[in-house]
């Protein structure tokens, strides 16, 4: 079979555009979230300071926000790499054997 042919064969198996679909579903959704999160804490820093900087324990709001967006981000990617590992991977796995048929 030739490299064209193979690429014809993945680009039209069904299980490849679910793996596709299904990439590009969970990567705009989670990018989407830390964009709007980020964005609007960045908003926040620019039109709302007195708002960021109401005291909190020893510090001002504006600090735990932050972690908290920091924190968000690495739970998103968590999320992202446990589905990778336990769904992603196994549709890949699937196609791959597929193709080698």
């Amino acid at each position: 079979m030739s490299e064209q042919q193979v690429r014809r064969t993945i680009l039209d198996d069904p299980d490849f555009k679910e793996l596709s679909r299904q990439k590009n579903r969970i990567s705009l959704v989670l990018t989407v979230v830390i964009l709007v999160v980020y964005f609007t804490y960045m908003l926040l820093i620019a039109f709302s300071k007195s708002a960021l900087s109401a005291p909190v324990a020893n510090g001002t709001l504006g600090i735990p926000i932050g972690i908290g967006v920091i924190i968000l981000a690495w739970v998103l990617t968590g999320i992202y790499v446990r589905w990778a590992n336990t769904q992603y991977d196994a549709l890949v796995e699937k196609v791959k054997q597929k193709i080698s048929e």
